[in-house]
């Protein structure tokens, strides 16, 4: 197997990877509720929530690491660029998790009512770190990746195209949720996010399966 398209199979399947922690929207139900630190229940579902999100930490930066010996041939500072933002979004994923653990702690614990604002607070920390990371660095991730996948035609050009549209939406939803013009768990925002989502799922797909359409780019590799 060329090297080419080992980073290609590589980089799709740690794509497909990030898609792990869909499950977590109902895993957290019950931890960011407003009395978990005091109710009754399994912890477990949140222990699983975070090992699936801390696959998704790691996998995306996997991304970003298998696809940088081929992009960094169209833009060097684009793909270190590429490779710095998923870092980013997997640290700040790690902070949300443990927000999230410290509650279960606390319930462990037998904190009681005392741990009620505590808990109250890590959940709304949880919230805002998903918010200034899932919600917002795919879009960085897709405007660099996008344009650099763009211009070296690595791949069918509408994917790309629909990372790049996807990023543009997703800071519009981004900013109307900051200034509390929609919900953060509300249909525009979901709406909002789809493009983003099929962008990330379909270049994960694609890669695995098909890998790299021939270009100049990948000459010696």
């Amino acid at each position: 197997m060329k090297s080419v398209r080992k980073y290609s199979l590589a980089g799709g399947i740690f794509y497909l990877l990030t898609f792990v922690s869909i499950p977590t929207l109902a895993l957290y139900r019950s931890v960011r509720g407003p009395n978990f630190v005091v109710g009754a229940g399994p912890d477990s579902p949140v222990i699983l929530g975070v090992l699936l999100e801390m696959i998704v930490a790691l996998a995306g930066i996997g991304t970003a690491v298998a696809l940088y010996p081929v992009v960094k041939r169209q833009g060097e500072a684009r793909a270190v660029g590429f490779v710095a933002s998923r870092t980013l979004e997997a640290a700040t994923i790690y902070v949300g998790i443990v927000s999230l653990m410290s509650i279960v702690t606390l319930r462990q614990a037998g904190a009681g009512t005392g741990a009620l604002v505590t808990a109250q607070g890590l959940a709304a920390q949880y919230q805002w770190t998903f918010h200034f990371a899932q919600s917002f660095i795919p879009a960085v991730n897709g405007v660099l990746l996008g344009s650099l996948l763009y211009q070296s035609r690595l791949v069918p050009r509408w994917l790309p195209v629909l990372g790049l549209v996807g990023a543009v939406l997703l800071v519009a939803a981004w900013f109307a949720v900051l200034v509390g013009f929609i919900g953060a768990v509300s249909s525009v925002a979901a709406v909002a996010a789809v493009p983003i989502a099929v962008w990330e799922f379909s270049l994960g797909i694609y890669l695995t399966f098909w890998g790299f359409k021939a270009s100049p780019i990948t000459a010696g590799l």
